[in-house]
């Protein structure tokens, strides 16, 4: 067939048309059949699956944080509260590029790189679709300009928090402890699901002890929310359970005296009351701002807490490790009674410095007096705090009794307060040496050990505690903070009340012998702490200390003017009061504060304030001796 010809046969374009339209019109028959067969398929096998899908995308799950318990002092002052403030929150799988997003956000408010590095961090331990905080405390005009940019960034909010205050930061910190930001370590540990929307957990003191009950429940809402994410309505709620608040027998007005008392000087003052071992006073100085810490504090606040001088971040109070020196003199004396190596009114001659029976080398033991205290007994030796009288008693009893009767006040081991990381001090023994240093005891360490020198180490809190026990004649306590945990729902209260325990001694009389010569300290003619004592009214009971940095030759003296003040003596003092029905014993150490005596002025002020006696300033603050005892 020519050309021409199937040009001009219509007949044959027509079947052409015809065979082309009936193949189209099969296959769109056929994609028409997939699509119809396709959702049905989705439709009514699938349905459950996608009706979910497009649920999620309505319906958020949203973590409700529980409020934090507070803590208050005895007294009902606020000493860890909860402000409202605002953070910036991103939820990662809403947000399409986190590196453009986080530059963006940064020129609109300020993100330092501890902000960020934080943020990267929490990234990696918290779920797509749980908030991650990147900025807190963010001020009114920082949410005004967010709030004004919102539409820009997809996954962004702005939510109102409760964070972590400290009103009186400074002066209980060292107790309370504080709260900051969960790390890695912390995740590995918690329950994650009752942390969902928590970014702050205890870390330090009464904070992390009481964590479980400090911290509630987590609760969680189901709220509908727009193409945008933001909130529209709540359609079920579970509500948080709150924290328990805690309350402490801390005494805010009295921590504060004891604080200010110190002074400059490093150190660390403990009070308790010895018929229930509630702690009322906690101090440990220099302190520091627990504030700092809440939502992470910066590397160069941090390094200059960590290196500054005296190292404000160490607790004293519960981690200081101290020579007792003369304060465990009473303690020794005791013991000695209760076992009959020396009499209470057997003489002992001090001239000035003791040489141990048998020893071919005649090395002299000194006494802090120099020309010694002559005819000397059990009262005038606690009195005076005379050193070669505890020489020759701490020699007869030997290093192993001295040990057991000690450990019966609770020297040597941890008092269990309700606090993380109390140290145990140092109670030596033979056996001890033996096993720690693979060394024999020689009889010359035993005589240091009895004026509270050489292996012998207490803590503040070990010493208060060993006082409380003599002051309530062999009732033992178990210091604590908390006296009482509240639901604060007012469902329940827990009252907290430690169990005690008792000890006797072979001849009860011999608490009294001791105890008037530790009266005799303050109140007698020639005690160390006389001038403390003037003008009391009331009877206290106490005994000065002091305690060597270095050690000092046969044929050197202690010079304090000479000395570097990190290298002065430490100056202790313990005491309780009223002498006749103890309500509070003390506990004072003062680093390089040179003399006992120096020092218990300050036990003074607290117990003035304690049992509210206003009476004439010691005579102490403004005298100051040479070289007055230890």
């Amino acid at each position: 067939m020519s050309y021409r010809t199937l040009v001009t046969d219509h007949s044959y374009h027509a079947r052409q048309f015809r065979s082309r339209a009936v193949f189209a019109g099969f296959l769109c028959l056929l994609l028409l059949i997939a699509l119809l067969v396709r959702l049905g398929y989705l439709q009514i096998i699938e349905n459950t699956h996608f009706s979910d899908l497009s649920e999620n995308n309505r319906i958020r799950l949203m973590a409700l944080p529980p409020n934090r318990g507070l803590i208050y002092d005895r007294n009902g002052v606020v000493l860890a509260e909860n402000q409202p403030t605002f953070h910036l929150e991103l939820i990662p799988e809403q947000v399409p590029d986190m590196d453009t997003t986080l530059a963006a956000l940064g020129k609109i408010v300020r993100l330092s790189e501890e902000d960020l590095k934080r943020f990267r961090l929490a990234l990696r331990n918290r779920r797509p679709f749980d908030s991650v905080s990147l900025r807190s405390r963010l001020d009114d005009e920082e949410v005004a300009r967010l709030a004004a940019n919102r539409h820009r960034f997809p996954g962004m909010d702005i939510a109102a928090r409760l964070s972590r205050n400290y009103p009186h930061g400074k002066d209980v910190v060292h107790a309370v402890g504080y709260v900051g930001r969960i790390n890695e370590k912390e995740l590995e540990t918690i329950d994650v699901g009752n942390y969902r929307g928590t970014n702050y957990i205890g870390k330090t003191g009464l904070e992390k002890y009481y964590e479980d009950d400090l911290h509630g429940i987590v609760g969680q809402q189901n709220v509908e929310v727009n193409a945008e994410g933001r909130v529209l309505r709540a359609i079920d709620t579970v509500p948080p359970v709150p924290g328990n608040d805690l309350v402490l027998s801390l005494d805010l007005e009295l921590q504060q005296i004891a604080d200010a008392a110190l002074g400059d000087l490093a150190g660390a003052v403990v009070a308790m009351v010895p018929q229930t071992g509630e702690v009322l006073v906690f101090v440990s100085k220099p302190t520091y701002d627990p504030n700092l810490f809440v939502d992470g504090i910066s590397h160069t606040d941090y390094d200059a807490l960590s290196h500054g001088d005296y190292k404000p971040l160490f607790n004293r109070a519960l981690y200081g490790q101290y020579p007792p020196g003369s304060t465990l003199k009473p303690f020794i004396g005791l013991g000695a009674l209760d076992d009959r190596v020396i009499g209470a009114h057997e003489d002992i001659y001090c001239n000035g410095y003791y040489l141990l029976p048998g020893d071919d080398t005649e090395r002299k033991y000194r006494d802090w007096k120099k020309e010694g205290h002559r005819h000397t007994d059990m009262n005038k030796a606690i009195e005076e705090s005379c050193d070669v009288y505890f020489y020759e008693v701490s020699r007869r009893m030997g290093i192993d009794r001295i040990h057991d009767f000690l450990n019966k006040f609770g020297f040597g081991r941890r008092t269990g307060i309700d606090l993380l990381g109390e140290r145990s001090g140092l109670l030596p023994s033979s056996e001890w040496k033996k096993r720690v240093h693979r060394k024999v005891w020689y009889p010359g360490e035993t005589l240091i050990s009895g004026i509270g020198q050489g292996y012998m180490l207490t803590t503040p809190l070990q010493l208060v505690n060993a006082v409380s026990v003599l002051a309530s004649r062999g009732v033992v306590h178990q210091p604590h903070l908390v006296r009482e945990i509240r639901n604060n729902q007012g469902e329940y209260s827990e009252i907290i009340k430690p169990e005690q325990t008792t000890f006797k001694l072979n001849n009860e009389n011999n608490w009294n012998l001791v105890q008037q010569a530790m009266r005799d300290v303050l109140h007698g003619t020639w005690g160390t702490a006389r001038l403390t004592g003037y003008g009391l009214k009331y009877k206290m009971a106490g005994k000065t200390g002091t305690a060597q940095v270095f050690g000092i030759a046969q044929d050197e003296e202690y010079d304090q003017e000479t000395v570097a003040k990190k290298l002065r003596d430490h100056g202790l003092f313990i005491a309780f009061a009223p002498y006749d029905n103890p309500q509070i014993a003390v506990a004072v150490v003062a680093e390089n504060g040179e003399h006992g005596s120096a020092v218990a002025p300050i036990a003074r002020k607290i117990i003035d304030h304690y049992l509210k006696v206003d009476g004439p300033a010691s005579k102490a603050t403004s005298v100051r001796r040479k070289r007055t005892s230890n």
